[in-house]
C-alpha cells in the first residue's frame, strides 16, 4: 500500500532538513581538515584540522609517528611543512604547528552536552579519497578502548559514522557545526563501529602540550565509563551532579588497588570536586597529585565511603 502524498511530502521535507543540517556543518569546518603526511620517522598518514590561525592542528599520535615534522595539506591543495610539538600515545592525539596562517578553523566544542543519538559527522581522508564526508549518530559516550601503547584511552564517544584508513585524526563534528571528538579508530570485524576521544579530553591534552611539551599525569591505576548518579547518592556524597565515573576495571597492585578501590565503585568527588564525567577523572588526576593523599568520594551499594588514594607518577611507556 502506497503512503498518502502527505506523508511523502512530510518524509520528504526531513530528508531535506537533514541534508541542510550535515551540509551546513560541513561548510562550516570542512575547510579547516587537512591531510596529514609523515616527514621521514615511523609513522603514516592520515587527517588532521586547524584550530588556531597560526597554525595549531590537531592530528592522531599514530598518524605522526615519532616523525618531527609532517606535510599538511589544505583543501585548498596549499601544503604547508608543520612541525609536531608534541604527542600523547595515551589518548592517540598529537599537536602540530603549521607554517603559514589560516582563515579556517575549527574549534574544539564541549564534549560533555553530546547526547545519545545526536548526528555525528566524520571528515578526513579515508583509503586516499581525499575530504570525505560520512555522517551517523552518537551510540555511546564515555566508553574506553585500548591505545597503541597497550592503556585504555578513556572518555572516547563511540559512533556508527564510517570511519576508515586515513580517517585518523579528522574531526568528528556535531550537527550545530562543533569539532565533539577527534577521529582515532574502528573496529576491524566489526559491523561500523567507530571510536573518536571527546573533545574535552583532547582540549587537556592540547593544554598540556602547550604549556609543558607533553602530557603530566597522575596515575591510580583503574579505567571508568560515565554513569548516571542516583538522586539519593548525589545527595548523601554532598554533589550536585547527576553523572559520575564508574570504574570498570582496577589494574593489580595499583594504586586504587591498594586503597581498596574495587570494580563497580562509583567515584563522585575527588578532594570535595565533583566528577561528572571521565573527562573529569582525566583532569583532576593532573601532575600536582602525584605522591599527595587524594581524597575520593565513593559510592557503594553499602552506602558512602571516603578512600584516600595515593597517586603515583605515570609509568613511562
Amino acid at each position: 500500500m502506497s503512503l498518502p502524498a502527505q506523508q511523502l511530502q512530510f518524509d520528504d521535507a526531513l530528508l531535506d532538513d537533514y541534508s541542510a543540517t550535515v551540509a551546513d556543518a560541513v561548510d562550516r569546518i570542512g575547510p579547516a581538515v587537512c591531510r596529514i603526511e609523515r616527514i621521514g620517522g615511523a609513522g603514516g598518514q592520515g587527517s588532521g584540522f586547524v584550530i588556531t590561525p597560526d597554525g595549531l592542528v590537531v592530528t592522531n599520535f599514530h598518524v605522526v609517528g615519532d616523525a618531527r615534522s609532517v606535510r599538511v595539506t589544505m583543501p585548498d591543495g596549499v601544503s604547508r611543512e608543520g612541525r609536531v610539538l608534541g604527542r600523547d600515545p595515551d589518548t592517540d592525539i598529537a599537536l602540530v604547528r603549521a607554517d603559514g596562517s589560516f582563515a579556517d578553523i575549527a574549534p574544539l566544542g564541549d564534549s560533555k552536552r553530546l547526547r545519545r543519538g545526536q548526528i555525528a559527522i566524520a571528515i578526513g581522508n579515508p583509503l586516499g579519497f581525499e575530504w570525505t564526508v560520512t555522517s551517523g549518530v552518537v551510540s555511546a559516550l564515555g566508553r574506553s578502548m585500548r591505545a597503541s601503547t597497550g592503556r585504555l584511552i578513556d572518555d572516547v564517544i563511540q559512533t556508527d559514522a564510517a570511519l576508515n584508513p586515513g580517517n585518523s585524526g579528522g574531526p568528528l563534528v556535531s550537527s550545530a557545526g562543533e569539532v565533539i571528538g577527534v577521529n582515532t579508530a574502528m573496529i576491524h570485524g566489526a559491523q561500523g563501529i567507530a571510536f573518536a576521544v571527546a573533545s574535552n579530553t583532547a582540549n587537556f591534552v592540547i593544554s598540556e602540550i602547550i604549556r609543558f611539551g607533553r602530557v603530566r599525569r597522575a596515575f591510580i591505576g583503574v579505567s571508568a565509563d560515565t554513569t548516571n548518579l542516583p538522586r539519593r547518592a548525589a545527595l548523601l556524597s554532598q554533589v550536585s551532579s547527576s553523572t559520575a565515573v564508574r570504574l570498570r576495571s582496577v589494574e593489580a597492585n595499583s594504586p586504587a588497588a591498594r586503597a581498596g578501590l574495587k570494580e563497580g565503585d562509583i567515584i563522585a568527588a575527588i578532594d570535595g570536586r565533583p566528577v561528572t564525567g571521565v573527562d573529569d577523572l582525566v583532569r583532576l588526576l593532573d601532575a600536582e597529585r602525584i605522591g599527595r593523599e587524594t581524597l575520593c568520594t565513593v559510592v557503594r551499594r553499602s552506602g558512602i565511603a571516603q578512600v584516600t588514594v595515593m597517586p603515583e607518577a605515570r609509568p613511562d611507556n
